[in-house]
């Protein structure tokens, strides 16, 4: 079973820069994608046959967002993490399979200055008491954009970012705590290599991307009971559409 996260940064204008294509030809089964800012109504996926789409709005028009395409039969779908206060702004679609959940999310950025970051550490907190209270029904697979850069090798400048928002210490030390919980970071399991991104700030006009001065923010988080059925999680740096580009996990599991 071949699964893809991406971070599209806008559906609609994605579709047109390299969305539509690798939705086509890359052969996944099922599409995570984030910060998806449209109403499903506002978008057009006729010509994607096979796949079922399941959509998660913010309730402030074009923002956010998540939704999965998937063309593996699924058990049931849930929207958010049930608790008030968190569920306003589109950022969890979660998907029953018979052998595991499917989280797609979108954590919220601690912003400039860090100014959301008091409530980017609630988030965090009622996130990992959810999917740990998914663990004990069936394993679960979480991916998306954590908007933090868990270790300096997950970022080309550590240093001068220290303080900034998605490595923040308090943001990295929260992300441990998912992964003291029982979570397994794929990507990492894989490739302990540096340099290895997922996002590009366009600030820079591209530049960024071209010499690789990136963050490593999106990710496959595993729970550690799947383990044995890895096949691969990788990178798709290759692929142009959004600041983003798409992180594809393969499982061992029978169809």
């Amino acid at each position: 079973m071949k699964l893809s996260t991406w971070n599209v940064n806008g559906i609609r204008a994605a579709l047109g820069k390299g969305l539509r294509q690798y939705l086509e030809t890359s052969g996944c089964d099922v599409f995570c994608l984030q910060e998806t800012k449209a109403a499903p109504e506002q978008v057009d996926l006729s010509w994607l046959s096979g796949y079922e789409a399941v959509w998660s709005t913010a309730v402030k028009k074009g923002y956010s967002g998540t939704c999965v395409l998937t063309r593996a039969p699924f058990i049931k779908s849930m929207l958010g993490i049930g608790k008030a206060g968190h569920d306003d702004e589109g950022r969890v679609v979660t998907l029953e399979y018979p052998g595991f959940f499917l989280v797609n999310v979108y954590t919220p950025n601690s912003k400039a200055e860090l100014a959301r970051l008091p409530y980017r550490m609630e988030w965090d907190d009622a996130f990992r008491k959810f999917i740990k209270k998914l663990d004990k029904t069936k394993p679960v697979l979480v991916c998306g954009d954590l908007n933090c850069a868990h270790e300096e090798i997950d970022l080309a400048n550590p240093k001068s970012n220290r303080k900034n928002a998605g490595f923040s210490d308090e943001e990295r030390a929260s992300f441990s705590r998912h992964l003291d919980a029982g979570f397994v970071d794929v990507f990492r399991h894989f490739d302990k290599s540096p340099g290895r991104y997922t996002w590009w700030t366009m600030r820079t006009g591209g530049s960024a991307r071209e010499k690789n001065i990136g963050w490593r923010i999106d990710y496959w988080l595993a729970s550690e009971s799947l383990k044995p059925r890895f096949k691969s999680c990788t990178i798709r740096s290759d692929v142009h559409g959004s600041d983003h580009c798409p992180v594809e996990m393969e499982l061992n599991l029978p169809r």
